[in-house]
C-alpha cells in the first residue's frame, strides 16, 4: 500500500490509436483532425495528441491560445486548428503558434492580416447558435477576403452541429443540408477550401457529413457520442481511474457517515474510504448514487462525497475489503466496469463532462500498450 499513489488516471495509448483506426475506417477518402481540446477532454492533451498521430490523424484541434501553445511546447509539429473565439490578447499568441483559425466576420480577417495572417476557416452558423455568421451571403464575403487578402489563405469552409448525438433527430439532416448549399458552390470557387463539419457522432450517423475532413473527439477516447455504450461503435474507453481503500471501519446502527449526516446505518454495516473527492472532480452529486469498484465488486458511495473522500458501504460482512485495496472509480476490475456513460447516467451529466472534470490532483500517466 506505502507505494501506491493517492489516485491516478492511466491512459491506454494503444487503445486511443485503435479509437482513431476505428472511426478514420468510417470516413476513409478524409483527412482526420483529432480534437484535442480541454486537456484531451480530461485525458492528458499532449499524449493524446501524440497517440492520435501514431494512430493516423494528420490535424489536431483545440479551443483556446493557451492549448495551441501546450501542443507546440511538446514538439508537435502536426497541423493545428483553434476552433474557438480568441481576444485581442490572445491573438497574437496564437498565430506565433503556426495555427490555423475559426473566423465569420471580415474585421477577423483584416485583424488577422494586420497582425500577419494566417490560414483561415470560415464558419457559418448552421443551427447551433454560437460561434459563426448566420448569414450565408455574409459567410461568403468572408471567405472572399480570406482568399483574397494578401497574407491570409482561405483553408476551410465549416460548420458544428447541434443534435448529431440525437439519434432520428431530423434537425441534423436540414444543418447538413444548409451547409452544403453554401459551401459546395463557393468551393467550386475556392478548391483549395476543405469543407469539415463532423464530429464523434456525425462521422459515425452519416457519410454524407463527412466531406474533406471529420473531427472526431469523444469517440476518440472511447466514450459513446451518443452516450449509451462505446461497444455498440467498437470503441475502447481510454481512461481507468484508480485510488485505494485509505481506512476500513465497522459502523452500527445509529452512526452515520460524512458532513450532514446523510448516511445513518440503518443495521450493522462496514464502511471504507476512498481518498478521492470533489477536489479531484468526482462530483458532489455523486454522493448517494455513485459507485466504485474494490475486488471485483461493484460498491455504492455512501454520505456526501467530500473534497478529498468518498466512503463506501461494504455491507454487514465488508466483503473481504482491506486497507491497500485498489478502488476503480473508472475503468474495469474483474468481471465488472463502471464507464463514463454509467457514472454520467447517474447524476444527469454527458459523458464529456465525467472525463473533463477530472482534477489536476489525479496525474495522468499515458501507457502505450499495444
Amino acid at each position: 500500500m506505502s507505494e501506491r499513489r493517492r489516485a491516478v488516471a492511466r491512459i491506454d495509448d494503444g487503445a486511443f490509436r485503435r479509437n482513431v483506426a476505428r472511426v478514420a475506417g468510417e470516413a476513409p477518402r478524409t483527412e482526420l483532425c483529432a480534437v484535442v481540446k480541454a486537456d484531451g477532454y480530461g485525458h492528458g492533451a499532449v499524449g493524446s495528441a501524440r497517440a492520435a498521430l501514431a494512430g493516423g490523424a494528420t490535424w489536431l484541434a483545440v479551443a483556446t491560445a493557451a492549448e495551441a501553445i501546450s501542443i507546440r511546447d511538446a514538439g508537435i509539429d502536426a497541423r493545428l486548428i483553434v476552433l474557438g473565439a480568441l481576444s485581442d490578447s490572445e491573438l497574437p499568441e496564437a498565430l506565433a503558434c503556426d495555427v490555423d483559425l475559426v473566423v465569420w466576420r471580415e474585421h477577423q480577417v483584416a485583424r488577422i492580416a494586420a497582425l500577419g495572417g494566417a490560414r483561415l476557416h470560415v464558419k457559418l452558423d448552421t443551427g447551433m447558435g454560437r460561434l459563426g455568421t448566420r448569414d450565408a451571403e455574409e459567410a461568403s464575403r468572408v471567405a472572399t477576403a480570406a482568399a483574397t487578402t494578401a497574407t491570409t489563405t482561405l483553408a476551410g469552409l465549416m460548420t458544428h452541429f447541434a443534435t448529431a448525438d440525437e439519434r432520428g433527430d431530423r434537425f441534423f439532416s436540414e444543418q447538413l443540408e444548409r451547409f452544403r448549399a453554401w459551401a459546395l458552390p463557393l468551393r467550386e470557387r475556392h478548391p483549395q477550401a476543405l469543407l469539415h463539419a463532423a464530429n464523434s457522432a456525425a462521422l459515425l450517423r452519416d457519410p454524407a457529413s463527412h466531406f474533406d475532413l471529420v473531427r472526431p473527439g469523444v469517440a476518440l477516447y472511447g466514450m459513446d457520442p451518443f452516450g449509451e455504450d462505446p461497444d455498440e461503435h467498437r470503441l475502447e474507453p481510454v481512461l481507468r481511474v484508480e485510488s485505494y481503500v485509505a481506512e476500513v471501519k465497522p459502523c452500527v446502527a445509529g452512526e452515520s457517515v460524512g458532513y450532514g449526516r446523510r448516511f445513518v446505518a440503518g443495521g450493522a454495516t462496514w464502511v471504507a474510504t476512498v481518498p478521492v473527492g470533489y477536489g479531484d472532480g468526482w462530483r458532489r452529486a455523486l454522493s448517494g448514487v455513485g459507485h466504485v469498484l474494490v475486488r471485483g465488486r461493484r460498491f455504492p458511495i455512501v454520505g456526501a462525497v467530500s473534497m478529498d473522500n468518498v466512503t463506501l458501504d461494504l455491507g454487514p460482512d465488508g466483503a473481504g475489503v482491506l486497507v491497500g485495496d485498489e478502488a476503480v472509480l473508472l475503468g474495469s476490475q474483474g468481471a465488472e466496469r463502471i464507464l463514463a456513460e454509467h457514472v454520467a447516467e447517474e447524476i444527469g451529466t454527458i459523458n464529456y463532462e465525467v472525463t473533463c472534470g477530472l482534477g489536476s490532483r489525479i496525474p495522468r500517466v499515458h501507457e502505450g500498450v499495444g
